[in-house]
């Protein structure tokens, strides 16, 4: 088989994931003028999909949205894990229908599934034929508790032991997985008890890409010029965002209280901050002389140009601002363990950013942390960001291959 044609699937997260799956795209419409994309995508990442000028299945509005169990399972800058797996079940089973139905209408030579953990789950279980190689995105290995609870204690367990025995189990040849990362990104700990090393199995069965951005960071070291494209003045200027989804109004309120108190001594500051989709909540309250968008596009363009950014730990704003060298404060999500634990680690490993916690975190410290922290030169080292290449390099030598 030597087709070109291709199922993208972005269901998961917010604009992290969709700005991953389209900086693989663009590589691999680069690298292979002939591939056919076809995509099911969540609304979010729908409306950046359309805006790219890639092209959409129409059965994907008939796709469920896992940011609405998101909402539910989100309050006041916590996540509820097991709220969402309970909430998300509905969804799961509804996408996992659906998916059936779409590769049974269309033919395809390969999928590609960004954290498609249902659809891998269900191919497990024989809940699917599916005759492609499907190509799984992860950026984590393993799940871990955040809680006491011993329902969470439990279902994580079972949900890694699924892991630990399925992805060596199931061939490379039926499904491949990637790691957005590095390998010292992935815990050098157990699964759980009497489970295999994650970073083992890692090392053994995930082709390990490196980190994706969207954008080559060599092309955005003159903040000067940057600042005159974007239409911004010399005054220090701070980005605070919450990555593109529900969670973070609480964290950019908090900014603005901040921006009150730097403006003490430092008249000409000027905040700009940015919400995602907030999902029919209000919008935050800010002071009126703070900038305010609902939605930047190349948003890492205003990263670039800024004295500081205030963000939710996300990876892939946190790997944009990395690239860029910025100085950047982080609150990772509270109980969330990709970003409490994974991607904070991975800050810590090269040194870059400050993490702070919301719940122990008040105006006056955050003002005080960027005032110490603004416009300062970085100190750590270069990071790999050519992860979108080699996905799409590997992604093209499955599609000319017949091994599948």
């Amino acid at each position: 088989m030597t087709g070109n044609s291709t199922l993208f699937l972005s269901w998961q997260g917010g604009l992290g994931h969709i700005t991953r799956d389209l900086a693989i795209v663009k590589e691999l419409h680069r690298q292979n003028p002939k591939i056919k994309i076809a995509w099911m995508a969540h609304p979010l990442a729908s409306q950046q999909i359309k805006e790219a000028g890639e092209t959409l299945l129409p059965e994907s509005k008939e796709g469920a949205d896992y940011n609405q169990a998101g909402v539910s399972a989100y309050d006041n800058f916590k996540f509820n894990l097991m709220k969402y797996v309970k909430l998300g079940q509905q969804i799961r089973n509804q996408n996992i229908d659906l998916f059936r139905q779409v590769i049974a209408k269309y033919d395809f030579d390969l999928v590609v599934g960004d954290e498609s953990y249902e659809i891998f789950q269900a191919l497990c279980k024989g809940q699917i034929q599916l005759k492609p190689r499907m190509v799984m995105i992860e950026d984590f290995v393993g799940y871990e508790t955040m809680t006491q609870s011993p329902l969470e204690k439990t279902g994580v367990f079972q949900r890694n032991r699924f892991q630990a025995k399925n992805v060596p189990r199931i061939p490379a040849s039926r499904v491949t997985h990637f790691f957005v990362g590095e390998l010292e990104d992935v815990p050098n700990k157990r699964y759980g008890f009497l489970l295999p090393n994650r970073r083992e199995v890692a090392r053994r069965h995930y082709q390990i890409l490196g980190y994706i951005i969207r954008f080559n960071p060599e092309d955005y070291t003159d903040k000067a010029k940057i600042r005159k494209k974007l239409g911004y003045g010399e005054q220090p200027l701070i980005i605070c965002a919450t990555g593109g989804t529900f969670a973070g109004k609480e964290m950019l309120e908090m900014c603005g209280k901040a921006y009150t108190i730097l403006k003490r001594n430092m008249p000409d500051l000027h905040m700009v901050c940015v919400c995602g989709e907030l999902f029919g909540t209000k919008p935050p309250e800010l002071p009126q002389d703070v900038e305010f968008h609902n939605f930047l596009p190349d948003i890492y363009e205003h990263y670039a140009a800024c004295d500081m950014a205030v963000v939710v730990g996300g990876g892939t704003t946190t790997a944009e601002l990395t690239a860029l060298r910025r100085p950047f404060v982080f609150f990772p999500l509270e109980n969330q363990f990709d970003q409490q634990l994974y991607v904070a680690e991975r800050l810590a490993r090269q040194g870059a950013g400050i993490k702070m916690r919301y719940f122990e975190t008040t105006p006056e410290s955050l003002a005080n942390t960027i005032r110490t922290s603004i416009g300062k030169d970085v100190n750590w080292k270069p990071i790999s960001v050519d992860g979108a290449q080699k996905a799409a390099k590997l992604i093209n030598g499955f599609l000319t291959s017949n091994t599948y």
